[in-house]
């Protein structure tokens, strides 16, 4: 089974309305504004399609979140049914003050093929196209590192590792200016960092690190269709956290998910941007027109490009 290509242009327009909609706010130090902008308007276009689509990944379970929740039914129910995850605003502290990084993204797959993620952290590794075995999450860094360094024909000091500057990364960053590997720090923007192994341009050799659960499935399915690696494992550290995961069928705390078992079959992945950023050009309006650019990935089709877009802006 495959998604029809006719729905690439419709969610294209879903994520970029989305980071048009935040875009007004840019800068205006209210970051919570901004996200539910972004919230309102693909909520918005998304219940204009004719498809019935479900939030498997979504902006919190109902009680936090009254707007693209998860398992909340969007669509006009006449078409397809189809897994959504969304991040209307990746980046909500970038996006207020005016810094790069902020993006919108939606994933959707065919009913029952898009993993279903706690909101919980995932322990995640990625990087290109790799053997299998190659990079593992069970491995020590130092032997990732040297079997990617290897694997590229590259010196150490020319892997970089791009990770999140966050205290419980001290261990790893510390290791990783001991093997005399390069590292890009980031603040935010956990599903942009993971894109980055996805072309050598960005210059990012492999993405590790403790972040979003729900930000891992959404990269994995932009980086399947790059054929990239990836593994993620979720971090159950509480009762509260174990007994929610357990009511979405989740038995086994310590697994390590595969590609393959986060993302089944056809994908359509968008990120649209919405401050400028190393991958994506932000939200740029001219006279009555916004400029947009949009990463799309379509795996049966093999379509992974950025297509840059100019939209009449409607009063």
């Amino acid at each position: 089974m495959s998604i029809d290509k006719k729905y690439i242009d419709q969610f294209i327009n879903v994520s970029s309305k989305a980071a048009l909609a935040s875009s007004y706010l840019v800068g205006k130090k209210n970051k919570i504004a901004a996200d539910q902008a972004a919230v309102d308007s693909m909520r918005f276009e998304l219940n204009k399609m004719d498809i019935s689509g479900e939030v498997v990944i979504g902006e919190g379970s109902l009680d936090e979140a009254p707007m693209l929740y998860t398992g909340e039914l969007l669509g006009s129910k006449n078409g397809p049914s189809f897994d959504i995850a969304v991040d209307p605003l990746e980046g909500t502290n970038f996006a207020a003050n005016n810094l790069p990084g902020a993006i919108s993204v939606i994933a959707i797959a065919e009913k029952g093929n898009l993993f279903n993620a706690p909101e919980t952290y995932m322990d995640k590794i990625s990087t290109g196209k790799v053997e299998k075995g190659l990079i593992d999450l069970d491995n020590p860094l130092k032997k990732n590192i040297y079997n990617l360094a290897d694997f590229m024909n590259k010196d150490i000091s020319s892997i970089t590792a791009c990770i999140l500057d966050r205290p419980r990364h001290k261990k790893i960053i510390d290791e990783l200016k001991r093997l005399n590997v390069k590292i890009k720090l980031i603040t935010d923007g956990d599903v942009l960092g993971a894109l980055y192994v996805s072309n050598p341009k960005y210059n990012v050799d492999i993405f590790l690190g403790i972040g979003g659960g729900p930000e891992g499935v959404l990269a994995a399915c932009a980086l399947d269709t790059f054929d990239c690696h990836f593994q993620g494992r979720f971090i159950f550290d509480n009762d509260k956290d174990k007994h929610e995961a357990q009511k979405m069928g989740i038995t086994d705390f310590n697994k390590k998910y595969e590609l393959n078992e986060i993302i089944k079959g056809d994908s359509i992945f968008c990120a649209t941007g919405i401050t400028t950023n190393d991958v994506l050009t932000g939200i740029k309006i001219r006279d009555n027109n916004y400029i947009s650019e949009t990463l799309v990935t379509h795996k049966n089709t093999h379509l992974k490009k950025i297509i840059k877009k100019s939209t009449i802006i409607k009063g």
